[in-house]
């Protein structure tokens, strides 16, 4: 471990302020150790911050354990006891909360570095699992030693040695440690990897981790490429959540994509875990589909289809039925308004002029629904408003956005900007109502 400890040192700086992930294990309490000697040296702050995940009976006498180690070896200790679960993903919710509590140590001590205990025995074990169950090239990358966040390094030291010779250094130096009965159960995925395959795969060679580890560098640098290059396709395709159709498929295949994937990872963030591969298969039907108007749902998100746009929407807002008694003026969820006025010149779609004596009062402001029509003005008969907007070209995402006013009968007088009712009287006719949309 004295290359570990060398390497550390060239690292970091005095006064640097590190933030040690520690649960009590071999692995963590090996990282703990490492930082404890690279203090000799280096005028570091070390802050330990332990998660009791509050799933097993010894979990918060590993608390007590290793807040004691801290307390003798002069260590920052930092704790955060999980005392309910939500999701029914506990190792994803789990992970969420353990990292949201790390950012917050970060930021309380303005710390430069984040240490965590992953091996070589763990990135054989993520790159396999990974490749069993499929993914995207980047995917199949396991973790890196040296990650750059925004105003601090996430750092990995132990990821060139095994899981053997971590337990041998805590021997050979008497370091104490706990066990994770749970690390052996056959019932998690990872720990059937570790008893059964890593075994054979060590046999084979003794140095297999360093093999995965030239194996997820050498998939970093590929993606490291192609991403560069994407992000540069990506500022020409997409922006404030519109995706250009025409643009982004005059890409090859592989920058569509990465496109895509860094669209989502955008939008989704931690919670990218939602998304599998059947929900990018769903998005590219979606943009090759020749339906001009059209959309998919994914979890928390709409994307829209609408002509050579693709929409991509946190929240839907498609089935918005709510009705708003229309007396003065009504603000929109657009930003524009629909106000009552006393005089205008105009003839436009955008101004409505009513004779109260022909409608039920008081009109009313909502967003279309299923199945609404109206008996448009110098025509026969009603027409549907989804016919309408099709006809006038308005793009999907929009057509949610644009008010519609009617009587107290639901009558529809109006929609607004768009096409006017029968009901709409011209400045000679008489008229006593009017409305202007902006």
């Amino acid at each position: 471990m004295e290359n570990i400890i060398k390497k550390i040192i060239n690292l970091v700086n005095d006064n640097d302020k590190i933030v040690a992930c520690v649960s009590g294990g071999p692995d963590s309490m090996c990282l703990l150790n490492l930082l404890i000697q690279v203090r000799k040296a280096k005028a570091i702050k070390i802050i330990v911050a332990h998660v009791n995940h509050n799933v097993r009976k010894e979990s918060d006498e590993e608390a007590i354990f290793v807040e004691k180690y801290c307390k003798e070896n002069n260590v920052i200790y930092e704790y955060l006891k999980i005392e309910k679960y939500n999701e029914n993903n506990f190792h994803q919710e789990a992970r969420n909360i353990r990292y949201d509590f790390f950012e917050k140590i970060i930021q309380k001590y303005h710390a430069n570095f984040l240490f965590t205990a992953h091996h070589g025995d763990d990135l054989i074990e993520s790159i396999l699992m990974k490749l069993v169950r499929g993914s995207r090239f980047y995917g199949y990358l396991g973790f890196k030693e040296l990650t750059k966040r925004d105003n601090y390094i996430l750092y990995r030291p132990l990821i060139n040695k095994t899981k053997e010779e971590i337990i041998n250094y805590l021997k050979k130096n008497d370091i104490p440690y706990v066990i994770d009965k749970s690390n052996t159960s056959n019932k998690y995925t990872r720990n059937r990897y570790r008893k059964s395959i890593l075994p054979f795969l060590k046999q084979e060679d003794k140095n297999v981790h360093l093999k995965f580890k030239k194996f997820s560098d050498i998939i970093n640098e590929h993606y490291e490429f192609i991403y560069k290059l994407a992000m540069q396709k990506l500022e020409e395709v997409y922006k404030d959540g519109v995706l250009k159709i025409d643009k982004f498929l005059m890409q090859e295949k592989i920058l569509q994509q990465y496109i895509i994937e860094e669209i989502l990872y955008n939008i989704y963030g931690d919670n990218i875990y939602l998304i599998y591969e059947k929900h990018v298969e769903e998005i590219y039907k979606l943009i090759e589909s020749k339906k001009q108007n059209s959309k998919i749902n994914l979890p928390s998100l709409v994307i829209t289809k609408s002509y050579n746009n693709l929409y991509f929407n946190k929240f839907d807002t498609f089935h918005n039925n709510s009705i708003t008694i229309f007396q003065e003026k009504v603000i929109l969820n657009n930003g524009k308004k629909l106000e009552k006025i006393k005089k205008s010149e105009e003839k436009s779609n955008y101004v409505l002029r009513l004779d109260s004596s022909e409608i039920l009062l008081p009109l009313k402001v909502r967003y279309r629904q299923n199945g609404d029509r109206i008996a448009v003005k110098n025509l026969s008969g009603t027409k549907k408003i989804n016919d309408i907007f099709i006809d006038n070209k308005i793009e999907l995402n929009k057509r949610d956005t644009i008010p519609i006013v009617t009587d107290s009968k639901n009558r529809i007088l109006w929609i607004a900007g768009v096409k006017k009712s029968k009901f709409d009287k011209e400045k000679n006719e008489k008229h006593d109502i009017i409305i202007k949309y902006n």
